[in-house]
């Protein structure tokens, strides 16, 4: 694997962890909304990740990472009965989003740290490329 093609690895994995924490971010925006008038909260969604081969030709070695899909967890949203609320219904329920704001944060704080050290590496790997030059200028 060439040392440029470090950067193709870690910048697909920065975009990937980019768009985890949009997800997340999202999710935790909706964590306490109701029902809308379609009578349908808020799914939680998720990031589901997939392998992509890097380079061409010959140097096929690399892999990185791509979202392949975000998915929309079905499972039912928590009901709260409280029948004064607008909506509220025939029953006196309220239903929530399905979200998890305690999984959201450990997603977000999973999410920030491998985007941090995915900028880590490619700092890195311009740091020896750097010094690599300053070699060859000697």
């Amino acid at each position: 694997m060439s040392m440029f093609q470090i950067f193709n690895v870690s910048g697909s994995a920065v975009s990937a962890q980019s768009q985890r924490l949009n997800v997340v971010a999202s999710n935790l925006a909706n964590a306490d909304t109701v029902a809308g008038p379609d009578g349908q909260a808020y799914k939680a969604r998720q990031v589901v990740f997939q392998t992509q081969l890097m380079g061409a030709g010959n140097d096929l070695g690399s892999a990185g990472v791509k979202v392949s899909q975000v998915t929309e967890d079905q499972s039912q949203g928590r009901r709260v009965h409280d029948p004064k609320h607008p909506q509220a219904d025939a029953e006196g329920y309220v239903t929530y989003s399905n979200v998890n704001s305690v999984e959201e944060m450990v997603n977000m704080i999973s999410a920030s740290r491998s985007y941090q050290n995915n900028i880590e590496v490619m700092t890195t790997a311009k740091s020896l490329l750097l010094k690599t030059l300053q070699l060859g200028q000697s």
